[in-house]
């Protein structure tokens, strides 16, 4: 108890003098400190806004950059988009104008195959492998090849527009990526430290497996651009080779089509000459009958008209056969009328053979009458089939250039 109440130790002056100049000293220290503090304090304050306001700046300054890039390749794909619509529609027209084409060829085609198969009606020795048939054979291979040609160059245009229309897909995909990034960069660089909206946002420096480097970025949309020029240039190229085969083929159809027109003509023309000789030889014919049967006439007649001198010399002998005794003498009479019967006999006989011989030759005259008869009518049929049938039915066809 009685060390509880002992007084605390008494310090020397010269201690209270050094406390107090320890705590002088040491305050100063600790202020000199925080002085040193606060002016580093300011300093990195200062170098810190200085280094925000710059890099703000800077990001800024990517950010417009980066709109310029955004607007130049979107700039680039429109120009490309609006020329692969513009070439994908005037493809389309091309590919209307093949399928006219192909359509038309059908019509020449069947009345081709029509008129050969008309012809096969030809009868007799008309049923000729002749210059119309070469030529309508040939013009069958024309149409069918110009068939064929037509409908791979149309399946070639197809193909083509399914290019473009490939290449239209890719270059709006990229436009409206391009255009949702711009959307997304012009928001980014209207933000302020007042925006309302702006926000703490947790991993955002975080770059994910899905971004891509600058370089593939600029090689997507140029790959982009180089396909749309590339079918772009397929589809011009290929609008050329529709033009040159259009002009080609109508060409070749309509060469073949007069060929053949002109082969029909010589050929009428031919049959119609070959017609007019039969009917003129028939008319000579015809005469020629008409004159031999007016000879078979007279030649019958002459042989009944030797019947009364005949029957009168024969009606003499035998009368004179009864003459009686010495009377029944062989005298010049008897000679004579026999003589005159032997005579009238051999002229009916020469007669006869005569009037044979003119029934042989009208008969022969009856068979080429008919024979002519029956080849003017197989001309007059050749004629129908050529003239009627086939040129007439050929009027409607029309080879255009489409």
């Amino acid at each position: 108890m009685a060390r509880l109440l002992q007084a605390p130790p008494k310090f020397h002056p010269s201690e209270w003098d050094i406390a107090n100049k320890m705590q002088c000293a040491s305050t100063k220290s600790q202020k000199s400190r925080s002085e040193r503090m606060v002016a580093e304090s300011q300093r990195l304050l200062d170098e810190i806004e200085k280094t925000t306001q710059k890099t703000r700046s800077d990001v800024n300054k990517k950010i417009e950059q980066r709109q310029e890039e955004i607007k130049f390749w979107k700039q680039e794909l429109d120009n490309k988009l609006d020329q692969i619509v513009n070439e994908t529609e005037v493809l389309l027209t091309f590919k209307t104008r093949l399928e006219k084409s192909l359509e038309s060829c059908k019509e020449p085609l069947i009345i081709a195959q029509k008129c050969l198969l008309n012809r096969q009606k030809r009868a007799g020795i008309d049923l000729v492998h002749d210059e119309v048939e070469q030529e309508l054979v040939k013009e069958v291979e024309v149409l069918q090849g110009v068939i064929a040609l037509l409908g791979r160059t149309l399946e070639q245009t197809s193909e083509q527009i399914r290019l473009n229309r490939s290449a239209k897909y890719n270059l709006e995909m990229d436009l409206k990526d391009k255009f949702t990034a711009l959307l997304i960069d012009d928001y980014c660089a209207s933000l302020t430290n007042n925006t309302p909206d702006i926000r703490y946002t947790d991993n955002a420096v975080i770059i994910e497996g899905n971004f891509v480097s600058l370089e593939d970025w600029i090689d997507f949309s140029n790959v982009n651009v180089e396909k749309a020029d590339k079918q772009r240039n397929n589809s011009v190229a290929l609008r050329a080779l529709i033009d040159s085969i259009l002009s080609q083929t109508a060409n070749n159809m309509r060469k073949q089509c007069e060929r053949v027109n002109v082969a029909f003509r010589n050929r009428v023309k031919e049959v119609k000459d070959a017609k007019h000789k039969l009917e003129t030889l028939l008319a000579m014919v015809m005469d020629e009958t008409a004159s031999q049967e007016k000879n078979i006439a007279a030649l019958k007649k002459a042989i009944a008209d030797k019947e009364g001198p005949v029957r009168v010399a024969q009606t003499r002998l035998e009368a004179r056969n009864h003459r009686p005794n010495v009377e029944l003498c062989y005298d010049t009479v008897q000679y004579r009328l026999i003589s005159e019967v032997q005579e009238i006999t051999k002229n009916i006989q020469r007669l006869k053979e005569m009037l044979a011989q003119a029934e042989t030759e009208l008969k022969g005259l009856s068979r080429r009458q008919l024979s002519l008869e029956e080849e003017i009518q197989v001309k007059e049929n050749t004629l129908y089939i050529d003239k009627v049938l086939c040129m007439e039915m050929r009027e409607s066809i029309s080879i255009n250039n489409f």
